[in-house]
């Protein structure tokens, strides 16, 4: 019973995090599963107005406050993919797809939602080349070009204005006949002298010669059709916005859905199926809001502890007592997120004392020496990569830093090379690893010095015959909350594998290749220098990637 848990929480995003909270807070032992990053798909929202009793913040900064909360009162917290539920009995089975298990009385399904496709002909083959899904992580890439919109709710509305800050002019295209959310909210567009609203409208098409460069809008009052094009013929963008889509395929037999694939529950939250609860946007409910899915939360939680504390009695289990508040040094996902302050400092260094010592407690469970070698070509690069490593030098004696002369000449760039033993692991940052990057470094480390994320044998054994050597170039950038789990996952392979070299490219400082691969989206995954992957994807996907025969 020792390794039994009161409640599993399948989703770390905010009504995960709030049944957490609930749940620890009452001395019960709770796990939260997260596959991807913690705080779900509201970290990519750059201002959060109106959450009550917070004027102004961000989404990851919302999230991470919460998570933060959840650990003092006792949550316990893990990465990884759920792909199986076992539930019948008292004593249930969360099973993940790297071969974990986990056993508990109770389980909390907040398991969100992801950007929904519309499937309009060129959607898929233009996705990463004109057609994206993240105005925070893709925007950039759109500075003085137009963008259309599609949507008409909050986030279309909110994303177009965030929009602006780059393209020269957003057009709105709208399927109603007005905005769907509230009025107060679409005022920011109606009136903006960027903002362009077509109502009644639909894209059916989108294409060009390897750039977006025109797309068929449909009026759906009048059945007419026409082609738009930017001014001058330019590349423009299209961002969808059309809602979400319930992450539940996977549970279609075991859970009540609705036709969409939304959970049934009640009011309480409670599924038909004793025990198992479901809260956030992956109910069905009429508002997807932050509020909403804190409120989903609480309701699942209160109604989840009642269950527990009458089972645990039913069982002759003793009282829950997990212990209490704890002190809260450091997150408690370090060792398998490597989450440790997520952005870095505004001082003009690359890393705080407060993330100092975090490091130092996560260095010294390294099991042997990991070494971070920069490879200069004395340019301005390389003299950034090298004082980025010189501040990692003697947090511990773990980690060695040093710098070498490479040989230069041709296109030889300036890296930085994970070593063990003086050999390099093949994982290699030609950009300084900032922003949410160095959650991605921090994890490099510790996968190469161990004891490393915890992987199931069977996708460990096939990481490690995967044949042949690949190189898999990973372009992101600093500000993006997708690209680290991309760049993370091609490195835990590359940490296994010695014909893999998985390498991190910041986009923003290396044009030639979004200009040689037309690369209009973040992350981007180049295999072998010649077939390009676009949007987030987790370790097994890759190593799926990888499996495949590739003929170029």
């Amino acid at each position: 019973m020792q390794d039994l848990y009161d409640v599993i929480v399948v989703g770390g995003g905010p009504s995960g995090l709030t049944s957490a909270i609930y749940l620890a807070r009452a001395k019960y032992r709770v796990l939260v599963l997260e596959k991807e990053k913690f705080g779900g798909q509201i970290t990519i929202t750059e201002e959060i107005v109106n959450y009550p009793g917070v004027e102004r913040t961000s989404g990851k900064a919302l999230t991470e406050a919460m998570r933060v909360q959840a650990e003092h009162f006792g949550a316990e917290f893990a990465f990884g993919n759920v792909t199986e539920l076992e539930l019948d009995g008292n004593i249930k089975k969360v099973l993940l797809s790297e071969g974990r298990e986990y056993q508990t009385l109770g389980i909390v399904l907040a398991l969100g939602a992801s950007p929904r496709k519309l499937g309009f002909v060129g959607e898929k083959e233009f996705q990463g080349r004109g057609v994206a899904y993240c105005a925070t992580c893709d925007g950039e890439f759109f500075t003085g070009r137009e963008v259309l919109v599609i949507g008409g709710g909050f986030a279309a509305v909110e994303e177009s204005v965030f929009l602006t800050k780059y393209a020269t002019k957003v057009t709105m295209i709208v399927r109603e006949e007005d905005f769907t959310c509230a009025a107060g909210v679409a005022e920011q567009v109606r009136n903006h002298p960027s903002i362009e609203v077509r109502f009644h409208t639909e894209v059916k098409e989108a294409g060009g010669d390897g750039a977006l460069t025109h797309a068929t809008l449909y009026d759906n009052q009048t059945g007419e059709s026409e082609i738009f094009e930017a001014e001058g013929g330019k590349p423009f963008g299209i961002f969808v916005f059309a809602g979400y889509e319930p992450a539940t395929k996977w549970l279609k037999g075991k859970i009540p859905l609705d036709e969409q694939g939304y959970i049934i529950t009640d009011r309480e939250q409670a599924t038909s199926v004793s025990g198992v609860y479901a809260a956030g946007d992956v109910c069905i409910k009429r508002l997807r809001q932050v509020v909403t899915a804190v409120g989903d939360g609480a309701v699942a939680a209160t109604s989840l502890e009642k269950y527990v504390s009458e089972l645990r009695e039913h069982m002759g289990l003793p009282k829950a007592d997990n212990g209490g508040p704890k002190v809260v040094d450091r997150p408690t996902n370090a060792p398998k997120s490597a989450d440790v302050g997520g952005s870095t400092p505004n001082d003009g260094a690359f890393i705080d004392s407060a993330m100092k010592e975090q490091l130092a407690g996560l260095f010294e469970r390294f099991e042997k020496t990991v070494e971070a070698v920069v490879v200069s070509d004395g340019s301005a690069t390389a003299r950034e990569l090298e004082d980025f490593v010189g501040e990692l030098e003697g947090i511990s004696e773990k980690l060695t830093v040093s710098v070498e002369q490479g040989q230069g000449g041709g296109d030889f760039l300036p890296y930085i090379d994970i070593r063990t033993g003086k050999k390099s692991v093949g994982i290699r940052y030609y950009s300084v690893p900032g922003g949410h990057e160095f959650n991605s470094f921090v994890l490099a480390l510790y996968n190469v010095a161990g004891p490393g994320q915890a992987i199931g044998e069977g996708l460990a054994n096939r990481i490690k015959a995967i044949a042949g050597e690949h190189r898999l170039q990973v372009m992101a950038t600093l500000s993006c909350t997708n690209c680290p789990d991309v760049v993370a996952g091609s490195q835990r392979i590359a940490a296994l594998n010695s014909g893999i070299r998985a390498e991190m490219y910041d986009l923003s400082k290396f044009p030639e290749y979004k200009e040689r691969y037309q690369i209009m989206a973040v992350p981007c995954m180049i295999l072998d220098g010649k077939k390009t992957f676009f949007g987030k994807k987790g370790l097994e996907e890759i190593v799926g990637i990888l499996e495949q025969p590739h003929v170029y």
